[in-house]
């Protein structure tokens, strides 16, 4: 298992750390040839929503986000980005960073981009290659809230919206 994950999972909203863990643990387990998953992004704050919204507006670099600080799931610590890693060596080092979603690396018949949708599905969260505006590594569970009820909510000592 990856460290970086499991320590960005850490930060996820309390109510999503245990399920995120288990997903990621199921991941793991789907994934056996040269490509793993790495949680790329989950909490992120208002500051670095607001610099990745600027990206292809007021920054250079292509548009990566229509979401402004306080605007994303991620802001509330309840969104995953995810990327896969790739061992090109096999040497268990998983050198270069794979947005392919229609490799088989480890030869099951089934993309393992997808292994990692159906998983995240399977636990009821909603996937950003879905959407209208896709976007393909994001995954989000909103505990039933949208983004309007979740800049009201009181947030608990650690920051965190109390659900």
């Amino acid at each position: 298992m990856d460290k970086i994950t499991l320590e960005r999972i850490q930060k996820l909203h309390p109510a999503l750390v245990e399920e995120a863990t288990n997903i990621y643990k199921e991941i793991c387990e789907a994934l056996t040839g040269s490509a793993m998953c790495r949680f790329a992004y989950t909490l992120r704050t208002n500051a670095e929503q607001d610099a990745l919204y600027a990206k292809g507006r007021t920054a250079p670099g292509g548009k990566v986000t229509n979401a402004r600080g306080g605007y994303s799931y991620h802001n509330y610590g309840l969104a995953v980005d995810i990327v896969l890693l790739k061992d090109k060596d096999g040497n268990g080092t998983y050198e270069s960073a794979s947005w392919e979603t229609n490799v088989d690396f480890d030869g099951d018949g089934v993309a393992d981009w997808l292994e990692v949708v159906n998983i995240f599905k399977s636990y009821g969260w909603e996937w950003g290659g879905d959407w209208k505006f896709i976007d393909k590594p994001h995954f989000q569970k909103s505990l039933g809230k949208n983004i309007q009820q979740l800049l009201k909510l009181p947030k608990d000592a650690k920051g965190y919206v109390i659900i």
